[in-house]
C-alpha cells in the first residue's frame, strides 16, 4: 500500500455507478427486500401523482421474462428540456440522483419517497428500463441499459435509445419495465404474493386508488380498491374477531399542510394494535403521530365519560391503557419534511405531528360523539375500558406475584433454567425447548459458556385468547419472563434482556409447530419488540441423518432427502428424527446449536398488518378461517415465505 494520497487518488463516481457500487446505501439490502424495493420506487412515483389528484389506476404486471412492468394514468413524465440541465425530463429523473418534481410542494403536496433518488437507483440497478410516456397527445419513448466498457466495469442506467416520438394518444400516463440485474440480485424473482399484499396495503391508504397485480408468469391476477379507505382496512384487519360495535370510528381532518385519517374499531380480545403510516411509508416502531392520538382518545372518552356520569366525581380518570384494550387503530398522515428516527427509520420523529394528531383527532371525536347514533358505540368504549381497569388492577398483582416469586430466581427458574456462566448479553443464547427429555440433550450437548436452556414441561397458554392477568398466571410464560428479565407489555424494558438471542426449539411436527405458533403469539401480543429488534429465532433440526460405514448427512426436509440419498450411493440407511429427545447430546448439538454449522430462522415482522391478520387467523377463535388458511398456506418446508432465514 503506497503512502502517497493525492488528489489523483481519489475516486469520482460518474452517474449511477455509485448505486452500483454500494447498492445497500440506497436500497438496504440486496436481498429479497431490496430487489422488490426498486419496483416500489416506481410504484410509489406513481402512487405520489393520483395522489395529488392525477389518475386513478396503477398497474403492476410480472413479465415472463422477469422483468417488471407499473403503468399508471397520471399526467406523464415531463418531456420537454430541464433549463439547466439540458436533457429531457424523463433522462433528468431516470439518471440523475436526487432529481424530481418533490422536493418543492408545487407539484407533489405530499410524497413517499424517503430520499428522493427513485426512479434513478432503480435504473441503476436493471439490466435495463424502458419507459413510454403519453402526454400532450403524442407517446415518447426512451431506453436504457447497464453496458460494460472496455475494461469490464459496468455502468448503470446508459441511454441507449434517446427520447423519441413514437406515436399519438388520448391519454396520459407513465409505463416502465424494466429488469433487475441479475448481476446484483443474482436468480431472483419478484413474489406475487408479496407484492399483492403491499399493493393491497396501498390501496387501503389511497382510497381513490385501484391497483391491478398481474402475474403472467404464476397465472395470478388481483385487483385493490376501497373507496372506504382505512375504515375498509380497520374492517379487514378484525375479521374473524367480535367486534363491540359494527363500524370503525373514522376520523378524517385536514389543516394546511398536513393530513390525518383515523380509523379505529373494538373487538373482545384484550391488547391493542395500532398501525400508522405517514406518507404511505409504515411507521411500525410508532413515533409521534401515535402519540398524539393516543393522548386526544384519553382526553375526549374521559371528558364525554364525566359529562354522561359514566365516571362519579370522586372516582380516578380512566388510564389510556384502558381505552387501548381491544382497541385496532389505523392512523395515516400526509405530511411535508418527515423526520424519521430509530435504525429502521421507521419511526416518526417530528414533535409538530403530535400536536397536529393530537388536536385533529380530538376535534374529530367531538365531532363523532356529538352525533345521536354515537351514543351506544360510546357506551360500549366505556363498558370496555371499565372491565380493562379492573383487568389492570388484576394484572397489576399477577405482576406484583410474578416480581414476588422471581425473586433470586428461587421459585420459577429452580431446577428449570439451566443457565449459561457468561454474563455477556450480546453473546448469550437462551433456547426454550420443547420437553424434559429434548431439554435434557440440550443441556448436555450445549456450550455452557453462552448458551442456556429453558425446557417447558407443558404447553404455554394461548395469548391471543386471554387477558394479561391470565397470561401471567401460567407458570410456563412466567418462566420465560423470569429467564429474560425484561418483563412484559407496558413494563417491557428491552435493556434488561439477558440473552440476545432467543431460539424456539420444538419438534418438526404437528406438536412442535402448534408450539412455536402459541410462543410467538405471546412474544408478538406483549414482547413486540423482542421480535422487532431481531432478537427472536426458530431452531432448525434435521428430519433425517442419511448414513453408512464412512458417511453421514443430516437432511432438513423432505424436499432434500433424494438428493442427499443419491450423494450416499449404494447401502445407505435412512434415520427418522420424530423429535429432538431423539438426538443424542452430541448430535443435537451439532446439528442445530453450534454456531457454526447450525441454521436459525430469524423471526421478522415486515408486514405488521399482514402479521396481525395471521396471528388471529392462527390462533384466534374463528376454526373455519384457521382450516381455509392452513389447507391454503401450510407447507412446512416452506417457513422460508413467513421469515428471513439467518445464518449464524
Amino acid at each position: 500500500m503506497t503512502s502517497k494520497y493525492e488528489a489523483k487518488d481519489i475516486v469520482v463516481l460518474e452517474g449511477l455507478d455509485a448505486v452500483r457500487l454500494r447498492p445497500g446505501m440506497y436500497i438496504g439490502t440486496t436481498g429479497p427486500k431490496g430487489f422488490h424495493h426498486i419496483l416500489w420506487e416506481i410504484v410509489d412515483n406513481a402512487i405520489d401523482e393520483i395522489s395529488s389528484g392525477f389518475g386513478s389506476t396503477i398497474t403492476i404486471t410480472l413479465n415472463q421474462d422477469g422483468s417488471a412492468t407499473v403503468e399508471d394514468d397520471g399526467r406523464g413524465i415531463p418531456v420537454d428540456i430541464h433549463p439547466t440541465m439540458k436533457k429531457s425530463g424523463v433522462e433528468v429523473v431516470y439518471t440523475t440522483l436526487h432529481a424530481g418534481g418533490k422536493f418543492n410542494n408545487s407539484n407533489y403536496k405530499f410524497s413517499g419517497g424517503l430520499h428522493g433518488v427513485g426512479a434513478s437507483v432503480t435504473n441503476a440497478l436493471s439490466s435495463w428500463c424502458d419507459v413510454t410516456v403519453c402526454r400532450n397527445g403524442k407517446i415518447y419513448n426512451m431506453r436504457f441499459e447497464s453496458l460494460e466498457d472496455k475494461d469490464g466495469k459496468v455502468h448503470g442506467g446508459q441511454v441507449v435509445k434517446p427520447l423519441e416520438e413514437v406515436g399519438t394518444c388520448k391519454s396520459t400516463g407513465t409505463k416502465v419495465t424494466f429488469l433487475p440485474d441479475k448481476r446484483i440480485f443474482g436468480d431472483q424473482q419478484f413474489s406475487f404474493d408479496m407484492i399483492a399484499k403491499r399493493a393491497r396495503e396501498l390501496a387501503f391508504l389511497n382510497k381513490n386508488l385501484k391497483i391491478n397485480v398481474i402475474d403472467k408468469i404464476g397465472g395470478g391476477q388481483d385487483t385493490f380498491h376501497y373507496e372506504g379507505g382505512i375504515a375498509d382496512f380497520a374492517r379487514y384487519l378484525v375479521e374473524g374477531k367480535t367486534k363491540l360495535f359494527a363500524d370503525p370510528i373514522y376520523i378524517e381532518q385536514e389543516d394546511d399542510d398536513f393530513k390525518m385519517e383515523l380509523a379505529l374499531i373494538y373487538t373482545d380480545s384484550y391488547t391493542e394494535n395500532c398501525f400508522s403510516y405517514v406518507n404511505n411509508i409504515p411507521t411500525t416502531e410508532g413515533g409521534t403521530h401515535e402519540t398524539g392520538a393516543r393522548s386526544a382518545l384519553t382526553k375526549v372518552f374521559n371528558d364525554y365519560a364525566r359529562a354522561n356520569n359514566f365516571l362519579k366525581e370522586k372516582e380516578a380518570n380512566f388510564l389510556g391503557e384502558d381505552f387501548r384494550e381491544g382497541i385496532t387503530i389505523v392512523l395515516s398522515v400526509k405530511m411535508n419534511n418527515v423526520q424519521f428516527e430509530g435504525q429502521t427509520k421507521t419511526k416518526l420523529g417530528n414533535p409538530e405531528a403530535r400536536v397536529k394528531v393530537e388536536a385533529l383527532t380530538i376535534k374529530g371525536l367531538q365531532e363523532f360523539l356529538s352525533q345521536r347514533k354515537s351514543g351506544t358505540v360510546a357506551e360500549a368504549i366505556l363498558e370496555k375500558a371499565k372491565g380493562a381497569a379492573k383487568t389492570r388492577e388484576a394484572a397489576r398483582r399477577a405482576k406484583e406475584l410474578t416480581r414476588a416469586k422471581n425473586s433470586a430466581d428461587n421459585f420459577n427458574l429452580v431446577g428449570k433454567l439451566a443457565a449459561s456462566s457468561s454474563r455477556n448479553r450480546e453473546k448469550a443464547e437462551l433456547f426454550i425447548v420443547e420437553g424434559d427429555s429434548a431439554g435434557g440433550s440440550a443441556k448436555q450437548g450445549r456450550d455452557r459458556s453462552f448458551q442456556a436452556i429453558l425446557p417447558l414441561r407443558g404447553k404455554p397458554l394461548n395469548a391471543e385468547k386471554k387477558r394479561i392477568d391470565q397470561v401471567l398466571g401460567n407458570e410456563e410464560i412466567r418462566t420465560i419472563i423470569s429467564a429474560l428479565e425484561t418483563g412484559i407489555g407496558e413494563d417491557f424494558d428491552l435493556s434488561s434482556l439477558r440473552y440476545n438471542k432467543v431460539i424456539i426449539l420444538s419438534d418438526a411436527d404437528q406438536d412442535g409447530a402448534h408450539i412455536r405458533a402459541i410462543l410467538l403469539t405471546f412474544f408478538y401480543r406483549y414482547m413486540r419488540e423482542l421480535i422487532n429488534d431481531g432478537h427472536v429465532f426458530i431452531g432448525l433440526p434435521p428430519l433425517y441423518k442419511v448414513y453408512k460405514k464412512g458417511y453421514e448427512e443430516y437432511v432438513y426436509s423432505d424436499a432434500e432427502l433424494p438428493a442427499a440419498t443419491a450423494r450416499a450411493g449404494k447401502g445407505y440407511m435412512i434415520q427418522r428424527y420424530k423429535g429432538l429427545g431423539e438426538m443424542n447430546p452430541d448430535q443435537l448439538f451439532e446439528t442445530t446449536m453450534d454456531p457454526e454449522k447450525r441454521t436459525l430462522i430469524q423471526v421478522t415482522i415486515d408486514d405488521a398488518a399482514e402479521a396481525e391478520k395471521m396471528v388471529v387467523t392462527l390462533m384466534g377463535d374463528d376454526i373455519e378461517a384457521r382450516k381455509d388458511y392452513i389447507s391454503k398456506h401450510a407447507n412446512f418446508d416452506r417457513v422460508d415465505e413467513f421469515m428471513n432465514e439467518y445464518k449464524s
